[in-house]
């Protein structure tokens, strides 16, 4: 692909009735602070998205690109919606956070349940990265990918006998376990399968993060991990347990963390525990301490990574423990935009609309946690705009991307709803028979379609009708 495209004349359209255009609001105010889109069309002024982690997102030339491609290339080539990924942010994410604990044993497993993309998995495996799974499918995918099941961590509360086999048969580095009833059916399944099964328990350390109630996992009354005061006798019960190695403690309090407070508090916790555990000859070669560092979607301000890192560089000085670390959304939000079309603007009385052809069933984080996702035109005007609720074609009201943005819009114009890189595709459905969007890597100056779009047929090839 050409590194710059020479824009076509825009071909002239009568322009649908639209509201009145209100002074500039806070959105608005804060989209000319620091978003993509407050460059004048054919300006020389560059932005990058998530710049500070090696984002590969920039306005240039009153274009939106990704690394060297224009966004709009990718959307006459592939079509919308489309996810868009970059190679370089990806890459420099994780380099930067791995960089940042230079000096402290540690093993980076990737979340991968915030995207799976096999094209994503094989950025992370080449870098050396390890990966925390919460499935069999999920293991299926990082051996087709190309990673090492050896760098691998089994985590989730509800792991079946089969998955169980499977991991073990692939040598995992260790299951994440999570109450005493796996346990016991783990050490079943390992004496069956002749092995041994490497284990770390999930604590729950009873610590508040301070974020979301749907992705807060630390607090007591979660179903995730074990009870802090169960830990220390459950360690006990493993260390006679034939089909069981003791290899490690694992915590996990939540996502979208953007407090240092709550990570040491936990961290501090199981430390005692695994000091309490040494003390009865029960030694750990690693504590992992999950993932959850916040990003920035709308006001946040996340954790400088250099701060989270002296932190653990503090709590791990002289310690024999490696520290594993399970990143997730912190390495891959700002590292993928869905692009998407306008299809209809329908001004109305009390909220004026915007219809565009992706939906919930593409990106379901708004109307399931009334997450804030920015919106930019890919080919900004210098308009001062109209107030829009940008929606989709799916048949629930709850079908929204983004409420109450100001953007000067017209109907073909494209759209890029900004760090769609986690939990987005991986959560995207086929809700109303809609086939899910192709993903697209973009690699300096080259795209790879690295799953294309679905067709209607594939999504009732595994059904039948009732024989007549």
């Amino acid at each position: 692909m050409p590194h710059r495209r020479r824009r076509r004349p825009r071909p002239s359209r009568r322009r649908p009735a639209t509201p009145s255009r209100p002074p500039p609001g806070p959105d608005e105010r804060r989209r000319a602070a620091g978003g993509c889109s407050s460059a004048p069309p054919g300006g020389r002024a560059r932005r990058r998205v998530g710049a500070e982690r090696g984002g590969g997102f920039e306005l240039r030339d009153g274009e939106l690109y990704a690394e060297g491609v224009p966004l709009a290339t990718i959307a006459e080539r592939y079509g919308t919606p489309c996810y868009v990924y970059s190679r370089a942010a990806l890459e420099g994410a994780w380099r930067s956070l791995d960089a940042a604990l230079a000096g402290v044993p540690h093993l980076l497993c990737y979340a991968m349940k915030a995207n799976a993309n096999l094209a994503v998995l094989d950025v992370f495996a080449r870098l050396g990265s390890g990966f925390d799974i919460v499935s069999g499918g999920e293991l299926a995918r990082v051996v087709a990918a190309g990673g090492d099941p050896g760098r691998t961590v089994f985590s989730g509360v509800g792991k079946s006998a089969a998955e169980m086999r499977q991991a073990l048969d692939a040598g995992i580095l260790c299951f994440n376990v999570e109450s005493a009833a796996e346990l016991e059916r783990l050490d079943a399944v390992a004496r069956e399968r002749g092995r041994v099964a490497p284990v770390s328990f999930r604590v729950n350390p009873d610590v508040d993060p301070k974020t979301h109630p749907y992705i807060s996992t630390g607090l007591k009354e979660s179903k995730f991990g074990i009870a802090y005061g169960d830990a220390l006798p459950l360690y006990r019960r493993a260390r006679a347990m034939p089909g069981i190695a003791i290899r490690g403690i694992d915590i996990h309090i939540g996502s979208q963390i953007t407090d240092l407070a709550p990570y040491r508090e936990a961290a501090r916790k199981v430390l005692d525990l695994v000091d309490r555990l040494a003390g009865e000859g029960i030694r750990l070669e690693h504590v992992d301490l999950g993932g959850g560092l916040g990003i920035r979607y709308r006001d946040e301000t996340p954790l400088p990574v250099d701060e989270y890192a002296a932190m653990l560089r503090g709590l791990f000085e002289g310690r024999a423990e490696k520290l594993v670390l399970e990143p997730g959304r912190w390495l891959v939000a700002d590292a993928g935009v869905l692009l998407t079309r306008v299809e209809y603007l329908k001004p109305g009385p009390a909220k004026h609309f915007a219809i565009v052809d992706a939906a919930m069933n593409d990106l379901l984080r708004p109307a399931l946690y009334d997450a804030w996702h920015g919106v930019d035109p890919v080919r900004p005007r210098a308009g001062p705009g109209s107030r829009w609720e940008i929606v989709g074609p799916v048949c629930e009201s709850a079908d929204f991307l983004a409420h109450d943005r100001v953007l000067d819009l017209e109907p073909g114009d494209l759209l890029a709803i900004r760090t769609a890189g986690a939990y987005a595709m991986a959560m995207s459905s086929n809700y109303n028979a809609r086939p899910r969007a192709a993903e697209v890597m973009v690699d300096g100056d080259r795209a790879h379609l690295v799953r294309r779009r679905e067709t209607a047929s594939e999504l009732h090839a595994a059904e039948s009708t009732l024989a007549r």
